[in-house]
């Protein structure tokens, strides 16, 4: 990679205005990577209660995922910051290509993993329905197998956001949704591939933003330039990368693990239809966290800059900033769960005895 003028300013003006220009590309690239799912979600929920339940199940697993690759993102994000903060060039090339290794070692390692162990993360769930159980180990093995393309977008997004730069990913996962919005229903509905195609439309269009991303760091317009001598590993930054990443990737993988063992206690309880609600519900929760999730991500660039620069009173005022947005937003989808509870459940199925 090759160091490059970053878009915005961090380390001067006014605070809010830069974390405001860098954290709503961000929320919104948030957003659109967690509605490859839910878009999943809204279509399949069309053919069934007992499709949500499959896809819902495997989705688990993919929402796992998302943690393990924090431990390349967030360490890479992290430790890029504060290099550009420093204004050491070598350094920021060295961490962006340590996070991108790490990101491929880890996908090869959880697609190997969750096929080789499909059955038995799948039976984990103890859902009723053979045809279920089949649907969700064929969602998994498909969408975890090839997990490759979300892993090297979600790294490249970290980086692009550490170089004050949150609109390429922004455009990148823009045209990868729009891939599956299209793809969902002509692979779902008309090819009659039902599971299978909402899998297969998800990491289709996973590689197209993964694709058209790797191009645009491969340009020269790119704020990131990849080059093939640059693939070299080092075991000091991957290191490094790893203890930054460990700590974020605990907490969500933490609470993805809860999630499954909570689905397996409804599934108990009440059946696949739990399990569908329970995922719907969860479903919800993942897209109304997203805004609080993207600006805290939108600060953390921000605040790595300005430790690697010394400027310590403009890290408390992101932060500061940072933490008020995200408690009124969190205020505000509270409102909205308790007061409106059935509106954003009916956007993923109008069936009764799922949505009452």
């Amino acid at each position: 990679m090759k160091f490059v003028k970053k878009n915005i300013d961090l380390l001067n003006g006014n605070i809010l205005k830069s974390l405001t220009e860098l954290a709503v590309p961000i929320m919104a690239t948030s957003l659109v990577q967690t509605a490859y799912n839910l878009t999943d979600m809204a279509w399949i929920g069309m053919v069934g209660s007992d499709a949500v339940a499959a896809v819902g199940a495997a989705a688990m697993y993919t929402w796992l995922s998302s943690g393990v690759v924090t431990l390349a993102r967030m360490g890479g994000q992290v430790k890029s910051a504060h290099a550009y903060g420093e204004g050491n060039r070598r350094e920021v090339i060295q961490y962006g290509k340590g996070a991108l290794q790490l990101a491929l070692v880890l996908a090869a390692a959880y697609g190997l993993l969750t096929n080789l162990l499909a059955d038995s993360l799948i039976g984990f769930f103890h859902l009723n329905s053979p045809q279920v159980v089949a649907d969700a180990i064929t969602y998994l093995r498909i969408a975890c197998g090839f997990i490759v393309f979300a892993f090297i977008g979600q790294t490249l997004t970290g980086l692009y956001t550490a170089s004050g730069n949150s609109r390429t990913p922004l455009m990148a996962n823009c045209i990868g949704m729009g891939a599956n919005i299209i793809l969902d229903p002509i692979l779902i509905f008309a090819c009659d591939m039902g599971v299978r195609g909402a899998a297969l439309a998800t990491v289709i269009s996973q590689t197209v933003s993964a694709a058209w991303v790797l191009w645009f760091v491969c340009s020269t317009r790119s704020t990131l330039r990849l080059r093939v001598q640059y693939l070299r590993i080092s075991p000091r930054v991957m290191a490094s990368v790893l203890a930054l990443g460990l700590s974020p990737f605990i907490m969500q993988s933490t609470e993805s693990l809860v999630q499954i063992a909570f689905n397996t206690s409804m599934q108990s309880y009440g059946g696949d239809l739990y399990v569908s609600a329970i995922v719907i519900m969860s479903s919800v929760m993942q897209f109304f966290t997203m805004p609080v999730m993207g600006f805290a991500q939108g600060a953390q660039p921000i605040i790595g800059f300005n430790y690697g620069a010394g400027n310590y009173d403009r890290v408390k005022s992101a932060a500061k900033y940072c933490a008020v947005f995200c408690l009124a937003f969190s205020l505000l989808l509270w409102g909205v769960a308790v007061f409106f509870p059935k509106l954003p459940v009916r956007v993923f199925t109008d069936d009764p005895a799922v949505v009452e």
